[in-house]
């Protein structure tokens, strides 16, 4: 796959995480859940338009020039308080989340899941310019797999926080 192929595929999995996020806006039950859809969602808009405007210079001159992909995402610090926050508001309200909100988010982890193996795979296989486009995408979708997964365990009350036991089977 050259560059113009891999940049147009990925245009492909943004827009389809896109969708799932608007989808998830739209479904949303509580404030809090819809926050968190429309802040992903705008993400994934600026990752679009990030990659139209790539492409186009790719087919205009053949090269890529180095461009940062900015993230609306507030640094992880914030994120765990919004976290920490939605638990406090379910656990006292007697209400974990609804099973349509968990059901997006499992949607929504599914289609960051593949979208991040691709962003992995054209880092292991492209040249240079390719590796650094992409490499930047690896990390961003590995905050919103993060992110999502954190959101899951949180409304669910699975135990575990940002894939770490709250709670240890060795005190029983």
């Amino acid at each position: 796959m050259d560059l113009g192929q891999a940049i147009t595929t990925a245009l492909g999995y943004e827009a389809r995480v896109h969708r799932v996020y608007q989808e998830a806006v739209d479904a949303a039950e509580t404030d809090i859940a819809r926050r968190v859809f429309t802040t992903l969602r705008d993400e994934e808009l600026g990752h679009l338009k990030f990659l139209r405007e790539r492409l186009a210079e790719w087919e205009r001159t053949g090269k890529l020039t180095q461009a940062e992909l900015e993230t609306v995402l507030a640094p992880k610090a914030a994120i765990e308080a919004g976290a920490n926050e939605l638990r406090e508001r379910l656990v006292s309200s007697g209400r974990p989340g609804s099973n349509s909100e968990v059901e997006l988010l499992r949607r929504a982890l599914a289609v960051e899941r593949e979208t991040s193996a691709f962003y992995q795979q054209m880092v292991a296989t492209l040249d240079h310019e390719g590796k650094a486009l992409f490499e930047r995408f690896v990390e961003i979708e590995g905050g919103h797999l993060a992110i999502v997964q954190a959101e899951i365990d949180c409304v669910t009350g699975s135990g575990f926080w940002f894939d770490t036991a709250e709670f240890s089977l060795e005190k029983f």
